[in-house]
């Protein structure tokens, strides 16, 4: 058992147990909120360092080396962890109240829970029943605890558990709850501190309340009052991980044939992998590695699961040789943009071989690949975003868009993790981190991103640093497996003095002046118009920059369009259509005269000066399944276009 100076003195005590002994001779009540059914690792035995061995002497013998010890902990509740750090400091009998199954006694290791029973009886007249119990209500409670503040011969502290729940509503009493909450406030401030015959300094019999959030209790009993401090428990840091990780780690398969060094590696990752968690979260994972038969090597894999809560990995069945080979795949549907396509291959070959997002940091927690996918308007950005999920997942539509446009209200960002608890739509969740929980290996689109509101890209901070989003209902959510894609138009448009909107690059300009100016706008917007510049600094080097697209390339396009068109009439209607060499090139010359917007603008002429006279001209000749016709000319027939149609 360690002495109280070792206690404190050992780096994985957590501040507010330190906070707590502290205040002990000048509070007489502490309200412990916020992580208070986690387990805390108690200190059993400090570490002691190495002594190297010592030669004999006159009159000692000669002395072996003694190797390093690192410290004991074991995993407690937060009742039981208070009583032992409590013990240390001279207090000798524990007692703990919930409003429905009253009083119950907590013991310290290696002591006798019916000699406390037998104490509480005799000193204060309770009666336990024989699950060791003393039920009674909330009044009869408070007379007990103004007995036992107001004892003298030994130092007792109190846990009144589930106080949260003392009243329906903190701001809102009814007259019995009023009275007790009154009682307790009288009762803080009329306590006094004492001395024990086997302890001179001076402290209270305390009671601690222990709630789930600071303000369950009421105002008037908590604020501006000076006996009574406020402790909030949060959520284990590092240091209180790795004391747990290296106490249960041993029983995993494995653990003892690693080297020492290999054994200090994996309980890193697993520390740092558990970022955010709880220690009931740390021992759930090690649970789940035994039951699942999985080594002290995969305790990564075993972090996966858990949070996921996935067996599989797609990620691992992936064909290597397809994505080896995937430049083609994409360049058959997206045109033009070499420099943008090996770019975004050598970041989802980075996600797949493991050398990017959570397997490129020990942290696990990023998602796979993140990309910005920046440039003109109509140049294939959604384009690359349905290719990529294809060449992942087999299916252009297993990604999941966002049009970052309906998100510019600042309230927007209830839609995308779900309205707090209370509000209107708390129990729908949000469609963000509804589609993530659903599918948590998926390719993330949001489209048109700097029409979003700033408050909202400040959740896209938390998931590219963190790879987590908490709901609205405080449920956490893990980005660790999906590609995260953001697309833009900044950098195309500045605006002038005046306030107008003028192009920032020409079509005309070399892609590396291109891709230059568009770099520079964008550090621009994100330093200097949002204030925002770790965002940026999140995306690093995955900023992918689109060219316009150019002549050369549009009649690619062009082509491809045409082609998907017809193919689509033949299959879909059985009807076999034909252009003529000159009808061609007047339809090239018409969709390619302005290629401002790009392949989206090239889409829009065919829409006009083919779909549209060639879906007339059918219906006028009565062109039924199984024809075939070939368009002999295409010409404007009071101002609109007209094709004529000649049967085979």
């Amino acid at each position: 058992m360690p002495t109280e100076s070792e206690f404190l003195a050992d780096p994985a005590a957590p501040r507010w147990i330190r906070d707590a002994l502290r205040f002990l001779p000048v509070k007489s009540q502490f309200i412990l909120a916020g992580n208070i059914r986690d387990r805390y690792p108690f200190l059993l035995e400090a570490a002691q360092p190495a002594k190297p061995a010592q030669p004999a002497t006159d009159t000692q013998p000669a002395q072996p080396a003694v190797p390093a010890q690192p410290a004991k902990y074991v995993p407690l509740a937060l009742t039981s962890y208070a009583t032992e750090s409590l013990k240390l400091r001279g207090y000798q009998f524990f007692l703990e109240y919930n409003a429905v199954e009253g009083f119950g006694v907590v013991t310290p290791r290696g002591e006798s829970a019916d000699t406390t029973r037998k104490f509480f009886s005799d000193t204060f007249k309770l009666t336990f029943d024989p699950t060791g119990r003393a039920k009674c209500s909330l009044a009869k409670a408070l007379e007990t605890l103004d007995r036992i503040v107001a004892h003298k011969d030994h130092f007792i502290a109190v846990f009144l558990d589930f106080a949260s729940r003392y009243a329906k509503r903190a701001d809102v009493l009814d007259p019995a709850e009023h009275e007790f909450f009154s009682k307790a406030l009288v009762q803080c401030h009329g306590a006094q501190p004492h001395i024990t015959p086997t302890h001179s300094l001076a402290q209270f019999n305390p009671v601690f309340w222990l709630c789930d959030k600071e303000n369950d209790l009421p105002d008037w009993l908590v604020l501006n009052n000076p006996r009574l401090r406020v402790v909030t428990i949060p959520r284990p840091d590092h240091l209180l991980r790795r004391a747990l990780i290296t106490q249960i780690t041993p029983s995993l398969p494995g653990c003892f044939e690693a080297t020492d060094q290999r054994r200090e590696d994996l309980h890193d990752v697993f520390v740092e992998q558990t970022e955010g968690m709880v220690l009931t979260d740390v021992i759930a994972i090690t649970q789940l590695c035994r039951r699942e038969q999985l080594r002290f090597e995969d305790i990564g894999e075993a972090v996966r699961r858990y949070k996921l809560g996935v067996t599989e990995d797609p990620w691992k069945r992936l064909d290597r040789k397809k994505i080896a080979s995937a430049g083609d795949f994409i360049r058959r549907r997206v045109k033009g943009q070499q420099a943008a396509i090996t770019k975004s291959l050598d970041i989802i070959k980075r996600a797949v071989t493991g050398l990017s997002g959570s397997q490129g940091s020990r942290s696990g927690g990023r998602p796979r690949g993140v990309m910005f996918l920046a440039g003109p308007t109509g140049t294939g950005k959604t384009e690359l975003a349905k290719t990529l999920t294809e060449l992942l997942f087999g299916d252009e539509r297993a990604y999941i868009r966002f049009d970052m446009s309906e998100f510019s209200a600042e309230h927007a960002d209830q839609r995308l993790i779900g309205a707090p608890p209370g509000y209107i739509g708390s129990d729908m969740g949000g469609e963000l981190t509804n589609a993530i929980r659903e599918k948590p290996f998926s390719v993330v689109l949001f489209d048109e991103i700097e029409k979003a509101h700033p408050r909202i890209l400040d959740k896209f901070l938390q998931i590219l640093d963190d790879g987590v989003l908490t709901s609205g209902r405080g449920e956490r959510v893990y980005f660790s497996e999906s590609v995260i894609i953001f697309t833009s138009n900044l950098g195309i448009y500045k605006y002038d003095d005046d306030g107008h909107r003028i192009l920032n690059v020409q079509p005309a300009e070399p892609y590396e002046q291109v891709e230059q100016k568009v770099r520079a706008e964008i550090a621009n917007y994100f330093k200097l118009q949002l204030n925002r510049p770790e965002i940026l600094n999140r995306m690093g080097e995955n900023i992918v920059v689109f060219d316009f697209i150019r002549p050369d390339v549009a009649v690619q396009i062009f082509d491809k369009m045409v082609g998907g068109i017809l193919a689509r009439l033949a299959d879909q209607q059985r009807i076999t259509v034909t252009l003529t060499d000159p009808v061609r090139t007047t339809l090239r010359d018409h969709c390619l005269r302005d290629l401002g917007n790009g392949g989206r603008g090239v889409g829009n002429h065919l829409e006009a000066w083919l779909i549209n006279p060639l879906a007339r001209a059918l219906f006028d000749a009565d062109v039924t399944a199984g024809g075939r016709v070939t368009i002999t000319s295409l010409e404007l027939t009071d101002g609109v276009p007209t094709v004529r149609l000649q049967a085979e």
